[in-house]
């Protein structure tokens, strides 16, 4: 089951914690967020195959950015 990981927040991402071809499990931390001095984790919903990372350390993302793509 293929999933569009999205930002529900409008952030700036700290830290990215996986790569293009990682397997990741539901649950997993992909990359953290700061907003409003909090430490937000986004974590997989699906376990797979990360296909593709869209953000960067230090990117701003705005609600609904594309953050990575699960196969």
């Amino acid at each position: 089951m293929a999933e569009d990981v999205l930002a529900e927040i409008v952030a700036t991402v700290l830290e990215v914690q996986v790569s293009e071809g990682d397997q990741v499990d539901a649950g997993d931390s992909l990359v953290l967020l700061e907003s409003m001095k909090m430490e937000i984790p986004v974590l997989a919903e699906v376990s797979g195959t990360v296909t593709a990372v869209h953000v960067a350390p230090g990117d701003q993302i705005q609600a609904g950015h594309l953050i990575a793509h699960i196969d």
